[in-house]
This record gives structure tokens, sequence and C-alpha cells, in this order.
């Protein structure tokens, strides 16, 4: 898996300061998208321990919120079982940090058992983050005005509650503008 970017105390990608991380590859290739230079896998570095001994170092700041994993797209399946590992020790080691990714996939058609994004580490993935947003970007739909996401198809998931009563329920700040 390589990594395009980590972003420090960012506050465009999620509420509060978080770290970001963008991961390379992607095939949904959404016209319109504002980085397709990260649809290819092999843009940017290769993540290693030191990369995440960063991530883990400055998550440990007490300004930060969360982090946010986004791309590309983390829902590849060479960047989900890339991002496990990170994602495991952010639970054990910073369990009061949130975890919001973004995926141009849907929740219910593709990271379901059978789904095109479906792995054996996505329900892993899917019960340890907090907030999912999720939808392919839609230029036709595009918002400037929509918190954290780009077009009006997209939604915030609140997966803690969606996980817990199988079915999809969507953050307040989904409503936000």
């Amino acid at each position: 898996m390589n990594i395009c970017e980590i972003i420090t105390v960012d506050a465009a990608n999620g509420p509060g300061m978080r770290v970001s991380v963008f991961v390379s590859g992607c095939t949904n290739r959404c016209e319109g998208c504002f980085q397709p230079q990260t649809w290819d896998f092999n843009f940017g570095e290769r993540y290693d321990d030191e990369k995440e001994t960063f991530i883990m170092e400055e998550l440990k700041k007490s300004y930060y919120k969360g982090i946010t994993i986004l791309g590309g797209e983390p829902f590849e399946e060479v960047n989900q079982r890339g991002l496990i590992p990170l994602i495991r020790r952010i639970k054990k080691e910073l369990p009061e940090k949130d975890i919001w990714m973004y995926t141009g996939f849907t929740y219910e058609t593709d990271l379901v058992p059978g789904g095109k994004r479906y792995t054996e580490v996505t329900d892993e993935i899917l019960d340890s983050i907090d907030v999912l947003v999720d939808g392919r970007f839609e230029e036709s739909m595009k918002n400037l005005n929509l918190n954290f996401r780009g077009s009006e198809n997209q939604r915030i998931i609140d997966m803690k509650k969606t996980r817990k009563s199988d079915e999809i329920i969507l953050s307040e700040l989904n409503n936000s503008v």
C-alpha cells in the first residue's frame, strides 16, 4: 500500500483537529475528482513502520479528535489489508480518538458479503470506525456548502449505530452545511 500524503492539523476532513491519511489507488475514478493523481496505486510513498509510528505519535497529541483515512480509495482490497494494522493499533493504544473513513463505494452494496469490495477484513474495519462517508463523488451533485463531503449523494454514516441496528443510521452531521 502507498500513501499519497499525511496532513496534520486538518480541520477539513471531519470535526475537530485531525490527522488525515490519504492512501493511493482508486478504481472508482470519479469525474471531477479533486485528486486524480491518487488513482495510481504506485503514487506517493510506500506505507511502512516509520510512517505508522509518525501517525501514532502525532495522533497522541491532545488537540487531535481523531484520524481520517481517505484517498485514493481506502476500501480497495490492497488498502484494506494495509490499513487494518493501523486501525487495530489506534483502537488499542488510542481508543479515545475517533476514526473517519471516506469511500466512493456504497456501504450496503459494495462493503457487505458478496459486495465488490468485501474482503476478510472489511467487517473488522467497519466495526472499528466511527464514521463512514460513502458514495462516489458526482460532479452533477457537487455542493460546496456541504460539510465533510463533496456531492449531495454522499452520506455521513454513524457506523457504531449502523452496525448495532443493522440499518443505515446517518450522523447528525449529514444534515449540516
